[in-house]
């Protein structure tokens, strides 16, 4: 165990033994560290079917062709995890995962791309004189970026939500300000997808962490990634978007 996974680790400790003592005596564990039922998946849906609409209604010169190919497959994926409800998701765990992890790289690939290409039109100065377009297509981006990375926090934090919902892994790869408060009233609270979803906000937004903190190197590595693309991706669409304006 390397100093970083030891210091968390001791940090919970601390953290575990004030909430572990109720006024009166009885043991109590915060639901992120115990055994709880599996997240459901309506929130991901949601967030997946906004994506797919968000891909098909970008121009024809940022998308991948065939146009229906990516977003189809992502679709098909979507369905095909429908059945995995929570009473179900324990026995379904390894596919599950394996669908979960393809949906967000199908997601990633065809956003990927089309900030690839966004990207490389405005350095060219092949984007287009119409502001409004522009940025209408680098707003579809810019959501879909969002969606993508709530998709791989939720994934892989922890081992993803069937291995946080059995309580055996205490060591997060994300501590939510809840991890570490002391009041009763967080003990019913783990994370869900709109927790993780509210990170890749707010890693785009503000270019680094806010409240709640990457504790291990992939999740260091993933968030920076995703400032770096969503500070590239503003950056060169404001400037462009301003151009226009001013000529």
């Amino acid at each position: 165990m390397n100093d970083e996974s030891r210091a968390v680790h001791e940090r919970l400790a601390r953290i575990e033994e004030l909430l572990t003592k109720s006024p009166e005596g009885a043991a109590t564990v915060p639901a992120w560290r115990r055994r709880t039922q599996v997240e459901g998946r309506g929130a991901v849906s949601l967030a997946v079917l906004v994506a797919i609409v968000l891909q098909l209604v970008l121009p024809d010169r940022l998308a991948i062709h065939p146009r229906w190919l990516l977003p189809g497959l992502e679709f098909l994926l979507l369905v095909a995890l429908l059945p995995a409800t929570p009473s179900r998701a324990r026995e379904m765990g390894p596919l599950l995962r394996a669908g979960g992890l393809s949906l967000a790289c199908a997601v990633s690939v065809a956003n990927g791309w089309s900030a690839l290409r966004l990207i490389q039109h405005l350095v060219r100065g092949t984007a287009g004189s119409d502001a409004h377009a522009l940025l209408l297509g680098a707003a579809s981006i810019w959501i879909t970026n969002v969606i993508v990375f709530a998709l791989w926090y939720w994934e892989w934090d922890r081992g993803g939500p069937v291995a946080r919902a059995s309580g055996e892994d205490d060591t997060p790869d994300f501590l939510f300000p809840q991890m570490q408060s002391p009041d009763p009233v967080h003990h019913e609270w783990e994370p869900d997808f709109a927790d993780y979803l509210y990170v890749s906000f707010t890693d785009a937004t503000a270019f680094s962490p806010t409240d709640t903190m990457p504790m291990t190197r992939w999740a260091k590595l993933l968030m920076a990634f995703q400032a770096m693309v969503s500070l590239l991706t503003l950056a060169l669409v404001v400037a462009r978007s301003v151009n226009i304006l001013k000529g």
